[in-house]
């Protein structure tokens, strides 16, 4: 057998046996692939699919278990190359990261650029997402690195990395009654009028819904949209009050104010998730420390190899790591502490932005 026969085996699995989108995917010949696939099942003495005529039905029993064997054989395949690229010091490559529009937008641009910088022969391609939908791409191995937050749970799915805190803002038009406030308006405040927020914010368990249910209050959504940018649109439109991410109201939204966001919202954090049992090149991990420079790459090494139990430091506030770093305009046009947190242990619930 060979990691070709098992890589079309994958593919077929991967593509709902869909023998021509398997194709395409390994960019093979629908003749090939399926001559491939025969050979394979000589050699092994028993059949992989069930068959009618010529469309494959099922996996048979015994293809289920060939097919986990292979995805851990080529995961492995994988690791060597990638170990060997570092080894080389190779500084070419594809990097994929997925997250949501807000991290993307306003978030990525500097590390982006850095990493650009460094690695200037490496493609990034950058997939803002749902964030139902990122850490199942991550898993499903389409993705490097999974850019997400939650002011709850930490997430699962792989080695998380605390990157920063941040916190949400309240934004209206500079005419509206709440822009004249010196102060965050109160829950009750914000209770009278109709809110524009993200898409997360409909789901029964967010921090949103669950701050107003504790409140005792109603929250009116007037509108929820995925990107932070739409959300500041349909403020400006006098659809209704903004509740969004700090880091995406920036000097370009002079027209609205921004006031602090009711205590009763918790902070977020937002993480790095890293895939397991896969070796990442360099340049994977000098992403994750551009985006959180008080992490040490040996620590972050040693984590990511599983060589080490992840003892993180204590995320800093978004707003701090800004006055720390340069100003992002020049890294945007180039792309065109002490105290350790152990993971698992977050006393954080839900925002995810």
């Amino acid at each position: 057998m060979t990691l070709t026969q098992l890589r079309y085996l994958v593919a077929i699995a991967d593509s709902g046996l869909n023998i021509t989108l398997a194709a395409g995917r390994v960019h093979a010949t629908q003749p090939g692939l399926s001559k491939q696939i025969k050979r394979l099942e000589e050699e092994l003495g028993f059949l992989l699919f069930a068959r009618r005529g010529r469309s494959l039905q099922a996996l048979t029993a015994a293809g289920a278990q060939v097919l986990g064997y292979a995805r851990r054989v080529l995961n492995e395949a994988g690791n060597i190359r990638t170990l060997a690229a570092n080894q080389r010091g190779d500084r070419r490559g594809r990097l994929t990261v997925v997250t949501t529009h807000t991290q993307a937008r306003h978030v990525l641009p500097h590390a982006i650029a850095a990493i650009k910088r460094e690695f200037p022969e490496v493609t990034v391609h950058l997939h803002p997402a749902d964030e139902g939908d990122i850490l199942p791409q991550l898993a499903g191995g389409d993705a490097d690195v999974a850019i997400i937050s939650s002011s709850g749970a930490v997430p699962e799915g792989g080695i998380v990395v605390p990157l920063f805190r941040w916190s949400r803002v309240v934004l209206a038009p500079r005419a509206h009654q709440l822009a004249l406030k010196k102060s965050a308006p109160s829950m009750r405040e914000l209770s009278v009028h109709p809110l524009v927020s993200y898409a997360s914010s409909q789901r029964p368990g967010s921090s949103l819904r669950r701050a107003f249910a504790q409140a005792g209050l109603d929250l009116r959504l007037a509108m929820t949209a995925i990107d932070a940018d739409l959300i500041k649109t349909y403020v400006r439109e006098g659809v209704g009050i903004g509740v969004l991410a700090e880091m995406a109201v920036n000097g370009e939204d002079s027209d609205l104010r921004a006031l602090p966001a009711p205590d009763a919202l918790p902070e977020c954090i937002t993480w790095a998730v890293l895939p397991r049992e896969r070796v990442l090149r360099d340049y994977a991990l000098a992403l994750v420390h551009a985006l959180a420079p008080q992490l040490d790459r040996h620590d972050l090494r040693r984590a990511v190899s599983g060589n080490a139990q992840p003892q993180w430091p204590n995320p800093p506030h978004w707003s701090n790591m800004q006055r720390l770093r340069p100003a992002s305009q020049a890294d945007r046009a180039a792309c065109e502490g002490e105290t350790r947190m152990p993971i698992g242990k977050s006393a954080m619930e839900g925002c995810l932005v």
